[in-house]
């Protein structure tokens, strides 16, 4: 069976997207199915047609511009039938690009400090989630706007109301996964962030 083309973009200036990038390699390594490549703080790699080789991509990337080039790239990339991981701060990005966050499915607004937090699991029958129960982590909760129809995957509890945590949509054809968790590499590096990147990242590339 070939091997699923993976992409892993980190960038960005507010986050450590290098130690970012590094704790999400790590969280891939050994899944066997994967054949990865690594590009760091380079939006030019979004640029049709530098991305047909890959069937999915995981970006980690905290706000910054997007070229309309960059932008028509990865989008139509992504309606042709590709997979796309937004992690954390993939929904701080672009803040002027409107097609880019009706795409991921939302946008962040504010956080908490970073702290524990119990995240709970609202469809056990998912893919990504099937068979996960609640768990607690360290990291920083995303406070987000996002669009109803999304699917939520996992949520957790703000102010005494449910804000997701993870969730997937369609684009096109191509399959979106976004992950809230993930602010630094100790929490990249969480059994159930690792458990749910890898889940998202074989969801994302399978052809329904």
């Amino acid at each position: 069976m070939a091997k699923i083309k993976t992409l892993v973009f980190s960038g960005g200036e507010i986050h450590d997207y290098k130690g970012n990038g590094q704790a999400i390699l790590e969280a891939l390594k050994g899944m066997g199915e994967l054949d990865i490549t690594y590009v760091e703080n380079d939006l030019d790699a979004l640029i049709a047609p530098k991305l047909d080789a890959y069937d999915v991509m995981v970006f980690f990337n905290t706000v910054g511009e997007i070229t309309d080039a960059q932008k028509n790239g990865l989008l139509n990339w992504v309606a042709s039938g590709k997979g796309f991981i937004p992690i954390h701060s993939g929904a701080d990005s672009f803040h002027d690009c409107p097609e880019y966050r009706a795409m991921v499915g939302g946008h962040f607004i504010t956080h908490p400090h970073y702290r524990d937090y119990q995240v709970s699991v609202a469809d056990q029958s998912h893919p990504v989630t099937e068979g996960l129960v609640e768990f607690v982590v360290r990291d920083e909760q995303y406070i987000l706007d996002y669009d109803p129809r999304v699917h939520v995957l996992c949520a957790a509890l703000y102010q005494g109301k449910a804000m997701p945590v993870a969730w997937t949509k369609g684009w096109g054809s191509g399959k979106v996964f976004y992950l809230a968790l993930g602010h630094d590499p100790a929490a990249c590096g969480h059994e159930m962030f690792k458990t749910l990147l890898r889940r998202g990242v074989l969801w994302a590339a399978k052809k329904e």
